[in-house]
């Protein structure tokens, strides 16, 4: 399943906790609050609407969206789930573990629906899978698991690699020490050598290229984190520019791959 058609999906989960309130004169409202700035994450909020309006409720018809965006400022977000907490919002719907996390820590009242990449038991957002408990539940990749498997295919691309770095965000404390240790486990098995490089801001991510080149590494793994999707093009830009033509070779290497794979699939 695709990540949209998820996000679909936790935007028809959030509008479960309406049904016990739509009996209520006022019109119910659902508090959104993300990490992120609202500019990155416009096809998201399409299908989360899509979701809403396929169990019936359409924003400013029948329910209200009360937004909330960090811009990227982590710190932000605990005034900003305290602030939908008081403003009694009917449920509010989250993604990524720390927006949960902050959200949990504001209410323990108003039900929360998540959408995360991680194990929420192990996050402490619920009790069990079978039996969330509180007030929060939703939805989980479980993209943990998956990172051997991101690393393999890395190793598949780029055979040569022996050093790799690891980039994650520090801001980001649970999903970046999870991140480590993960790669670490799985880089051991295959007998890769893990740098960490440390990036929060946009200028921490052109000096983490540049530790990279400096030290001649010879692959970049980069973590699961908000902040690097919103800088995927930085990234991008930052890996050809630096990368030169054998960057070149390897990121045609990796389109070729991935259509092929594509293509199997068919």
């Amino acid at each position: 399943m695709k990540r949209r058609e998820f996000i679909t999906l936790l935007g028809a989960a959030a509008a479960w906790p309406l049904a016990a309130r739509a009996q209520q004169p006022a019109m119910p409202v659902i508090g959104v609050l993300d990490a992120r700035s609202p500019g990155t994450t416009e096809s998201l909020l399409r299908a989360f609407r899509q979701g809403l309006k396929d169990t019936g409720y359409v924003e400013g018809e029948n329910v209200a969206l009360e937004y909330r965006w960090a811009d990227n400022e982590l710190d932000r977000l605990p005034g900003l789930a305290a602030e939908l907490a008081r403003r009694r919002v009917s449920v509010i719907a989250v993604s990524t573990p720390v927006v949960a996390l902050a959200a949990k820590a504001a209410t323990t009242t108003i039900p929360i629906v998540f959408l995360v990449n991680e194990d929420p038991v192990r996050l402490g957002l619920v009790a069990s899978l079978a039996r969330p408990g509180d007030n929060v539940t939703g939805i989980s990749f479980l993209n943990t698991e998956l990172v051997a498997k991101r690393l393999e295919l890395l190793r598949e691309l780029v055979p040569a690699a022996t050093r790799v770095a690891l980039l994650v965000n520090p801001a980001y404390v649970v999903n970046a020490e999870t991140t480590v240790r993960e790669v670490e486990t799985a880089a051991r098995a295959m007998g890769l050598k893990i740098q960490v490089l440390n990036a929060s801001t946009s200028r921490e991510i052109n000096a983490a290229f540049a530790t990279l080149v400096r030290e001649r590494l010879d692959a970049l793994f980069v973590g699961g984190d908000p902040f690097f999707q919103v800088r995927r093009v930085q990234l991008a830009t930052l890996a050809a520019r630096d990368g030169g033509e054998e960057a070149g070779r390897d990121a045609r290497l990796v389109a070729r791959t991935l259509a092929q794979r594509a293509q199997h699939r068919r």
